[in-house]
């Protein structure tokens, strides 16, 4: 971790672990170097830094292209791993900042619900996770985050000290869908990255808080 990055970490560490009682449950299971993407279910604006505060090593994260163009902030956010993506995460050009910075042995964090749920609840999948996965190499770790929705959701305007929960799941690889996507038809390719973000939800579905090994960082 730069500087930069590693006060962040702190801060949101000391934060989460203070005001919101955080408990973290599988952190052992994200590797500690190369490429992976981290897909988590999205209900909260503190997802993204829950997810890479509960790890021992940095992580990217999406931010809209436009706020680089700010002169502090976007020197914060280049200090702090954000890639530049637009508004939806997609295009040609966010596809590729980020299979960049898988290529190169960094971490992502990726919603495959695309957007914050309106009532607490998992929402189903976009194809658009599925397409990432298929066009780079690295393992996916399903993740799910509970309590923000309460803590901090769409209709919360100042963020309460609810407890929050993160729980990683086991790495999931696709070799068998990448394979096949090299060759197979464009129907069928639409349907495997449909079918991959499918499965990443229904894995991150499966997570619940009060199994597995806790840990109290």
């Amino acid at each position: 971790m730069n500087l930069c990055y590693f006060i962040g970490w702190s801060c949101y560490r000391l934060l989460f672990a203070t005001y919101f009682r955080w408990r973290v449950y599988n952190n052992e299971r994200v590797p500690l170097k190369g490429g992976v993407i981290l897909a988590a279910n999205h209900a909260s604006f503190l997802d993204p830094p829950l997810v890479g505060s509960a790890l021992p090593r940095d992580i990217n994260y999406l931010a809209r292209k436009s706020l680089f163009r700010i002169p502090l902030l976007g020197w914060i956010l280049r200090s702090v791993n954000a890639v530049p993506v637009d508004r939806d995460g997609g295009g040609a050009a966010g596809l590729k900042a980020i299979i960049d910075r898988l290529h190169a042995g960094g971490a992502i964090i990726l919603f495959p619900e695309g957007t914050r749920t309106r009532d607490g609840s998992l929402q189903a999948a976009r194809s658009g996770i599925g397409l990432t996965v298929i066009k780079s190499d690295a393992p996916v770790v399903p993740v799910r985050v509970f309590g923000t929705f309460e803590a901090w959701g769409r209709d919360v305007r100042f963020p309460r000290p609810h407890q929050v929960v993160v729980k990683y799941g086991r790495p999931m690889y696709f070799e068998q869908l990448r394979a096949e996507a090299k060759s197979c038809a464009k129907p069928r390719l639409k349907e495997i990255y449909q079918q991959v973000a499918d499965e990443i939800m229904a894995a991150i579905a499966k997570l619940e808080p009060a199994e597995d090994k806790t840990t109290f960082p």
